[in-house]
């Protein structure tokens, strides 16, 4: 049986080849995967032991917790510590670190990096280890800074170019004095470190004569251990903490796997859809080839096997075809993970340096893969041929399935079809994230159901398109018929394709509904032109409003300050406005009093008042993080959204009392609206600093709109393998099913269907199994969207399904695309066939 078995592989290689595709491209996608995270994960792990080089212990500050409703704060590392922990016997040298958020703009005044990418720090005297100088000389003062090289590269820039950037405060203009190397991860990731002379550092990013770390470095043959005892004994320990450099590399290259390991299982749940696609598909060609081995089998079984054997001997073929399929996809996949990490780097997202890696996890798991997957999707073709009868097999009268298990079939597929609508309507009444995973399993229970129900659906829908096919007169006619002959192969092949575009349309319905919410969000409450904020979050220096307000054009300004407080001894954050002008520049409906901020009385939302019993006009006292404690009054109560909530307090109650509030936004109204000329003239009156952003609102949807794209347009990348995979699914049906009726193809030719006709016909039969597939995927993909919508409206007010009509006619343009191109080789293979061979064919 095992010899029969490889000389059937061998045999029927051009029929398996499209199986091994397949399942190649699932493998390939697999470990291409493991490939890429593996080496990223581990380039990242090295770079980031790299920054360790220096430091084998890190000296930090403690917490100290404040008391009553003061806020705690950290203790100082100051100079003298830094020189203590220098002191120690095992010290080779210390040095104290500054960091913080510094803002580098290009020579187009534009910022370098994302804001949270952009860092700053210190250089430490005239020669810092942890940063060697390409060219140049350390900084000096406020005037001057050095920048790392890659940001240099570029931005053009080079020793003494005068360069735009700020901190938090007003635009500085320094030279560059000299270009340094690091390892740091911000950079490679296309961000920008910009460093000053410790003076300076401590000034602009901190606090002056304080530091946030001090990194020591351990002399030979001292361990780090030994040094950190050491510095325990040395410095006082009410103030610092003490961490070795290894706990951190060690720390840090968790973190660094635990971030991985997010996108290894993103990347690996499309290889998944694939390798389910791809199932479909060696299913259906493991199905054709046992039926047209049927007489063979017979025989087989006539002459002693067992039904076992039979089996067993289809299963040999699936494990033989899968390992195949599985070197090859490994070898692939290899590929794949390089080209991933080529297009990183052109995505601007700069991969550091590393090997590929390739554990025995990947090899083995592509192995496993490939094999499973195989031999799972013969094993119940070959089951179904080990019991046929021999008699029925020679015969041919197994051919046709049972009305028994026509039945049964259709009976599943309804229940799984019921249950999963039952489930996701039932998912669409929760809350958040209580109702994602009773979704997900509703999801998959309706697409098994659906797959399951497919050879009964595929009668009525491919019979709508009878008055079309009937414009190509006698191929049409064919195609129609051809098209339902056998249900389940064309269920098989149009579900691989139904998947795909399930999971394409689901998402651009998701993500062109959310982005209208986000539109409409901005334009109901809204009514300011602009919105100033900071490039990395941070909160504005409250100099901004004041500037801003000085401007010749702007009618109306008011920051978004958040303070922090106590109600009731719960938690709260307030957010400061300008009473006078805070209606002008926002538009909240409001359910109870009215929308009135100054003094003592405030607005609060609709969530906040529920949940302390408020009204309007009720009274409540806040206790503010300075000490201090007023009593506030609710005029009105408002419906929130997800852009803006809370208690709404004027500045001038809250600014005596609270120590440090923050603007996270400021809003600013012009006399003019909207236009290039009103933006850039704040920008000027900010300073043109690169470290601050001011957008209108059509900015602030471009923005959510681009990571939406973003996230979008890999989504459509990565279900593009899924789509390859049914490709092969409808060119390897085609192809199996023009070899099966190579008989019935000779005598159509025989009694006068030219070639031209016999192309159209298969051409025909393979665009109505693509459309009927996409006909499914679209219809499935719109309810999912629509289902996923209701959870995400639960959360916000402004949300609206939008049916993306025009890409959803580009889907099923795109099916149609796919239906002709998968049939042009099995069309041409029916239209060669030499009709008198293909009469005498068995």
């Amino acid at each position: 049986m095992f010899r029969t078995a490889l000389r059937n592989v061998l045999a029927h290689k051009a029929r398996l080849l499209m199986t091994v595709l397949a399942v190649m491209l699932g493998v390939a996608f697999v470990s291409g995967t493991l490939v890429f995270t593996n080496s990223l994960s581990d380039a990242l792990q090295k770079q980031s032991a790299k920054g360790f080089d220096h430091v084998d212990v890190a000296v930090t500050p403690q917490w100290k917790e404040g008391e009553g409703d003061e806020a705690g704060e950290y203790r100082e590392l100051t100079r003298e510590l830094v020189d203590d922990s220098a002191a120690v016997p095992g010290a080779a040298g210390a040095i104290g670190t500054v960091q913080g958020f510094t803002a580098l703009a290009d020579k187009d005044g534009k910022l370098i990096g994302n804001g949270f990418q952009s860092q700053g720090g210190n250089y430490w005297g005239t020669e810092d280890p942890r940063y060697p100088l390409v060219s140049g000389r350390a900084p000096k003062g406020e005037g001057e800074i050095l920048i790392d090289s890659e940001t240099a590269k570029r931005a053009g820039y080079k020793v003494g170019d005068t360069v735009r950037m700020s901190v938090d405060g007003p635009v500085l203009e320094p030279e560059i004095t000299g270009v340094f190397t690091t390892d740091d991860g911000n950079v490679a990731a296309g961000g920008s470190l910009t460093l000053f002379d410790t003076p300076t550092a401590q000034k602009l990013l901190g606090k002056p004569g304080t530091f946030d770390e001090i990194a020591v470095e351990a002399k030979d043959g001292v361990s780090d251990t030994e040094l950190r005892a050491q510095l325990e004994k040395a410095l006082p320990s009410d103030v610092v903490e003490t961490t070795t450099g290894t706990k951190l590399a060690d720390d840090q290259a968790k973190a660094i796997a635990a971030s991985m390991s997010g996108l290894k299982q993103g990347l690996l749940v499309f290889a998944g859809i694939s390798l389910f696609v791809g199932t479909f598909i060696i299913a259906n060609t493991f199905t054709m080839l046992v039926a047209q081995r049927t007489k063979e089998l017979a025989l087989m079984r006539a002459v002693g096997a067992s039904r076992r054997q039979v089996t067993r001997s289809v299963l040999i073929e699936a494990f033989v075809v899968g390992a195949v399929a599985a070197a090859v996809g490994l070898v692939a996949g290899v590929g794949i993970g390089a080209g991933l990490r080529s297009l990183m780097g052109t995505l601007d997202a700069p991969m550091p340096d590393g090997p590929l890696v390739i554990s025995p996890g990947t090899v083995g798991s592509a192995f496993a893969v490939g094999i499973l997957v195989t031999m799972l999707a013969a094993w119940l073709p070959g089951r179904r041929a080990a019991r046929i009868p021999p008699v029925a097999a020679m015969s041919a009268l197994h051919a046709q399935a049972t009305t028994k298990s026509l039945v049964l079939r259709n009976t599943l597929g309804a229940l799984f079809s019921a249950a999963g609508v039952a489930v996701v309507l039932a998912a669409t009444t929760m809350e958040g994230s209580d109702g994602q995973a009773p979704m997900g399993l509703g999801a998959v229970l309706l697409i098994i159901g659906v797959f399951v129900l497919t050879p009964l659906l595929s009668r009525p829908l491919i019979a709508a398109a009878a008055p079309v096919l009937r414009v190509f007169g006698v191929s049409g006619k064919l195609a129609r018929q051809n098209s339902v002959r056998n249900p389940r192969r064309t269920a098989a092949t149009a579900s691989a394709l139904m998947i795909g575009l399930t999971l394409i349309t689901g998402m651009t319905v998701m993500a062109g509904s959310l982005q209208k919410s986000i539109d409409k969000m901005a334009a109901s409450a809204i009514e300011a032109d602009y919105m100033v904020s900071m490039a990395n979050g941070h909160p504005l220096s409250q100099d901004i409003e004041k500037q801003l307000g000085q401007s010749g054009d702007v009618t109306a300004v008011s920051p978004m300050r958040n303070a922090y407080a106590r109600v009731d001894g719960e938690h709260e954050y307030l957010t400061g406005v300008n009473g006078a002008t805070i209606e002008e520049l926002t538009e909240f409906p409001v359910t109870q009093g009215s929308f009135e901020v100054g003094g003592a009385r405030v607005v609060v939302d609709e969530d906040t008042a529920k949940s302390y019993g408020w009204k309007a006009g009720s009274d409540f006292t806040v206790a503010y993080e300075g000490g201090g404690k007023r009593k506030l009054t609710v005029s009105g109560v408002y419906q929130a959204n997800e852009m803006m909530s809370g208690i709404m307090v004027d500045t001038a109650v809250l600014d005596p009392d609270e120590s440090e509030p923050a603007d996270m936004m400021v809003m600013v109204k012009t006399a003019d609206g909207t236009s290039d000329a009103a933006k850039d003239a704040l920008e000027k009156a900010l300073g043109s600093n690169p470290a601050i952003k001011v957008q209108d609102k059509q900015d602030l949807s471009n923005e959510v709109a681009k990571m939406f794209t973003l996230i979008l347009n890999m989504v459509y990348g990565l279900l593009a393998m899924a789509v390859i995979v049914a490709v092969l699914g409808v060119i390897n049906t085609l192809a199996m099913s023009v070899f099966e009726r190579s008989q019935e193809i000779g005598m159509l030719r025989a009694i006068g269907l030219d070639r031209t006709g016999i192309k159209r016909m298969v051409r025909l039969e393979s665009l109505v199994i693509s459309l009927f597939g996409a006909v499914l995927g679209l219809g499935l993909g719109v309810f999912f969207g629509w289902a996923a919508g209701e959870l995400v409206g639960s959360r916000m007010a402004t949300y609206e399904l939008v049916l993306p009509w025009a890409r959803m006619g580009v889907f099923l343009l795109l099916a149609a695309v796919v239906g002709v191109l998968a049939a042009l080789w099995p069309a041409r293979r029916a239209a060669r066939l030499n009709m008198l061979q293909a009469i005498k064919a068995e």
